[in-house]
């Protein structure tokens, strides 16, 4: 029997490989035999870089980078050999947990250290990159990232202007010979789950600067800056385009890809499906196997697992989850490929207790254990 585990990380608890592993140790105590590949998943986010770092043989990187509110930090991302890709996520180097809530602060908050991260993986052979933008602590647009790759960012004195969204204000012209000559040759595949516009009431500026720390008038004034940043980057590169759904990702970090660099936004299930090589896998498989910490109605909305099942129904495959946890409303992820899933939680607990890694690992195993068990009676 060939069976396919894919499963996301149990955030805090297992991660993606960890689980797998776990699914194919209790699938083996009922076929000592079964062949189960396991292949790392995650949606683009957290947890991406160490799912594919585990998953494909890649190596983990960690370069001290100057961080949102300008202290240093280290910031941990992948390189995969055999392509040569660097998997980042910017939420290392500008997220919005790596400063106290009541610090927060947009006008201040910079992505310089991005683009640091960039240029570290350039200078060690990467010219492929997986960048994940989420959690970010900034609205900047993406200029930190940018001055820190060699673009000129220009205020009316020909200067750089100030890190941080307030930057963003002083902006009269944008240059770029000074760039990092390798830059030419990388190619971006950055992901990407929101359709925001850059600017607007769905902009970045209102739609996610509250949760950044922005009162109401930093919200105006950021809105007012990037749409003027926007129109001086036009002036240069015609092709960009402030209202491209995905532009607001991140505080404007969307537009500063598409804009400035080799990228495509894409929805992080798809790249790292694609990335994985998980259908030439899944083509042959008796079973495949997917899951999360949590199984609810955002599930079916199109996270990890059910990128999964989509994918497997394409081949007409069986799909099973599993989760930490199951919601009364996770039926809907029935309707999107998933055939059953189970909960592996196996007695009364607290959820301190299912999180340990040696708990949750050994409530997957037997769960998994039991349902191999049923499946085989049909098989």
């Amino acid at each position: 029997m060939k069976i396919v585990t894919a499963i996301d990380s149990f955030k805090g608890s297992m991660t993606s490989i960890e689980a797998g592993n776990a699914a194919a140790e209790g699938f083996k105590r009922v076929i000592p035999n079964a062949e189960v590949a396991v292949r790392p998943l995650a949606d683009g986010g957290e947890g991406t870089v160490e799912a594919l770092v585990e998953g494909m043989k890649g190596q983990l990187e960690n370069v001290e980078v100057t961080g949102p509110f300008g202290k240093k930090v280290t910031c941990a991302y992948g390189i995969i050999k055999d392509s040569m890709t660097a998997v980042i996520e910017m939420s290392g180097a500008a997220g919005i947990t790596l400063a106290p809530k009541s610090e927060l602060n947009p006008l201040e908050a910079t992505t310089y250290g991005v683009g640091e991260v960039i240029k570290d993986a350039i200078a060690k052979g990467c010219r492929r990159f997986i960048v994940g933008i989420g959690g970010s602590a900034t609205n900047d647009g993406g200029i930190g990232m940018l001055q820190a790759l060699g673009f000129g960012i220009l205020d009316s004195t020909g200067k750089q202007v100030s890190l941080g969204a307030k930057g963003l204000k002083e902006i009269d012209s944008i240059t770029d010979e000074y760039v990092v000559p390798e830059l030419k040759e990388c190619k971006f595949m950055v992901a990407c789950d929101v359709t925001n516009p850059l600017c607007g009431s769905e902009g970045c500026s209102a739609v996610y600067g509250p949760q950044k720390g922005a009162t109401p008038s930093m919200i105006m004034d950021m809105d007012k800056w990037l749409g003027y940043y926007a129109a001086v980057a036009k002036e240069k590169y015609p092709h960009a385009d402030a209202k491209y759904p995905g532009t607001g990702a991140a505080g404007g970090m969307g537009f500063a890809f598409l804009t400035f660099l080799n990228a495509e936004l894409q929805p992080g299930i798809d790249i790292v499906l694609r990335e994985t090589k998980l259908e030439e896998y899944i083509k042959d498989a008796d079973l495949v196997v997917t899951g999360e910490g949590m199984l609810d109605f955002q599930t079916a909305m199109g996270k990890a697992p059910v990128g999964v099942a989509k994918l497997a129904k394409k081949y007409g495959k069986t799909v099973i989850a599993f989760a930490g946890g199951v919601t009364a409303d996770a039926h809907a992820c029935n309707e999107k490929g998933i055939d059953a899933f189970f909960p592996i939680v196996r007695g009364i607990t607290t959820l301190e207790e299912a999180m340990v890694n040696e708990n949750a690992k050994k409530n997957l195993s037997d769960t998994a254990e039991q349902v191999m068990r049923l499946f085989c009676l049909n098989y």
